[in-house]
This record gives structure tokens, sequence and C-alpha cells, in this order.
């Protein structure tokens, strides 16, 4: 086999991993973004990044020719419903995720991002009727644990995490049934949040609330670089996503809120108390659980995928003795 040929996937595995880091570190380290836009409040910050998202990946869009799908999306009323829905809960999760790590909940922010694996298994249970195996239920038990060692501990439950973790994981829910990539995705849900958001802002500037513009131009620049900060993890996101397995992308995502959780301590200074720590200790278990079962299922149908591609092989081959040599050898790279 020609060497460059062989190298290639190296090279473009390397390529995917590079781009999957680059994505998640972006998530993982976008808490240190948010306190630059103060004195903008919560409210103001999401509108400007549903506004220059639009933007951003509208300019992104024309450099790529894309756009066939805009036409085929109009032409479907329920897939158009459905990223209508889709937008309204990423705005949710967007918004819940601005306040909470500008008005010092970095952590419980981070815990969110934790239990969205969870969430997500029991969605697909509760909703789509899946089946879990026995790992997995245990892993699900752990992490109910962990909310209530948390709520008891602080009195009561983990609103921010809970809110993350459900508005992302139903964010993700609709996403799969849409099936669109994601540059196309965001592109169309950030056209529906983009006329709410800029008569949300119009309606600050007309009470004299609005800082864009008012606290320099830098800080309007910051604010418009929000639409960056966006779009950019989600296009190395998508890169990555096409080039290295999925249950490689599965170990990546636990990066974004390690990162977020290490800033909250490390750089935001927040409190750990012995329960919070109690709570992550269980989530960070049920984690454990959710990734070894996930790696041996893989393995199991990794084996399972090469026994057959064997039995086709020795197949073909017994019902065909006499043909050896290049044809046969060009038959089996095949298979392999």
């Amino acid at each position: 086999m020609d060497s460059g040929a062989a190298g290639q996937p190296k090279s473009e595995a390397r390529i995917g991993l590079l781009n999957g880091f680059a994505a998640y570190g972006m998530w993982g380290l976008v808490p240190l973004f948010w306190p630059l836009l103060k004195p903008s409040g919560a409210g103001e910050i999401l509108a400007h990044r549903m506004a220059w998202s639009l933007v951003v990946v509208g300019i992104a869009l024309l450099f790529v020719r894309r756009w066939a799908w805009a036409g085929e999306l109009i032409r479907q009323p329920r897939k158009l419903g459905l990223v209508t829905i889709a937008a309204a809960v990423i705005t949710v999760n967007w918004g819940v995720y601005i306040w909470a790590v500008n008005s010092g909940h970095v952590v419980e922010a981070s815990l969110g991002y934790f239990i969205n694996p969870l969430v997500t298994i029991a969605m697909g249970v509760l909703l789509l009727g899946e089946r879990l195996r026995p790992v997995q239920w245990a892993a699900v038990g752990v992490g109910l644990a962990a909310v209530l060692v948390l709520a008891i501990g602080a009195g009561q439950p983990p609103w921010i995490s809970l809110c993350l973790a459900f508005s992302f994981a139903t964010y993700g829910l609709v996403k799969k049934k849409v099936g669109l990539g994601g540059l196309e995705s965001l592109a169309a849900e950030t056209a529906i949040q983009f006329l709410p958001a800029v008569g949300f802002l119009l309606w600050l500037a007309s009470r004299g609330d609005a800082t864009f513009g008012a606290e320099g131009v830098g800080h309007a620049a910051l604010l418009a670089a929000t639409g960056v900060v966006t779009a950019a993890p989600l296009v190395c996101f998508g890169a990555a996503a096409i080039r290295v397995p999925l249950s490689t992308l599965g170990l990546l995502q636990y990066l974004a809120p390690v990162f977020q959780f290490l800033l909250g301590i490390l750089y935001f200074h927040e409190a750990m108390p012995a329960e919070r720590w109690a709570g992550f200790g269980l989530v960070w278990l049920a984690l454990t659980l959710l990734t070894c079962d996930a790696l041996r299922s893989a393995r199991r149908n990794a084996v399972r995928l090469a026994a057959a591609r064997g039995g086709a092989v020795t197949s073909g081959s017994a019902g065909g003795r006499e043909a050896v040599g290049p044809a046969a050898g060009r038959e089996a790279e095949t298979v392999v």
C-alpha cells in the first residue's frame, strides 16, 4: 500500500484531535470571557451573542457557499418548528450560563455539563424508549444520588446545574431530529433569535440602559466578539466530528466542564465545602462508569465487526478457491 495513502488517515485523525481539543478547550475557557463584558447585564450580553452569531455564521456560509439547505428548511414546516424549539432552548441555556458565570456560580455551571450525559441518557429512556445496560442504570442512579447530596448540602436543589443540563440535553435531542450540520443549524437558530435580540437591544437603548457604544469602542468590540466566541468552537467541533470516532469525542467532551470547574476553584476562588466535593465525587464516579461501559461496548462492537468481516472473507474463499492472485488480493483489501 502507498505510504502516502497510509499516512493520510493518521494525518486526518491528528487534525481531528487538534480541532476537538480546540473546540472543548474554548468552551472550557469561555468563563474567562463573559466577565470582560461587564457592566453589561446577562440579558444584554445574551442579545448581542444571538445577533452577532448570525452575522459571523452568515459570513462563514458565504465563504463556504452552502445555502441550499435554507430553501429546503423553509419548505418543511415540521423541521422549521423543531429548529424554533432548538433556538428557544439554547437561548435559555446561553442566558443561564452567562448569568451564572457573571454571578459567581462557575462551579455550579460546570456541574451542569458534568451531569448532562446522565440527563441525556435518562431522556433517552423516558422519551425514546431506549434500553439501558446495567452499568448505565447504575451510573444514572449514582447521578441522582449526587444531586440529592448537593441539594441537601446546599439546602436547595442545584437549579443552575439542572437547568443547564436539561436545556442542553433537550437541545441535543431536538438537533438530532432536525439533522442539520453544525454551521447550518446555528445559522437557522440565530436567524430565529435575531429579531427578538435586536428588538431587546433597541428597547434597552430607548431606556438609556444599553452599554453598547456607551462604554467605549473596546467594550463594543468585545460585545461584537460574542459572535466569534460562539461560532469558533462550533466550527472546530464540526471539523473534529468528521475525523475522529464518536467514542473519542465522547471522552473529549469532559474537557470543557473540567476546565470550567478548575477555573471556578483556582481563578474565581469559589467555595467548595465538603458536601459539594461529595456531590462532585459521585458525579465523577457516574461518569467513570459510563465511560468504562462505553469503551467496553465499543471494543465488543469492533470485535463483532472484525469477525463479520473475517467470515465474509472466509465464505468468499471457500466458494471460489480458484480465485487466487491479484484479483483475490484486491477483494480482501476492500473487505479490510
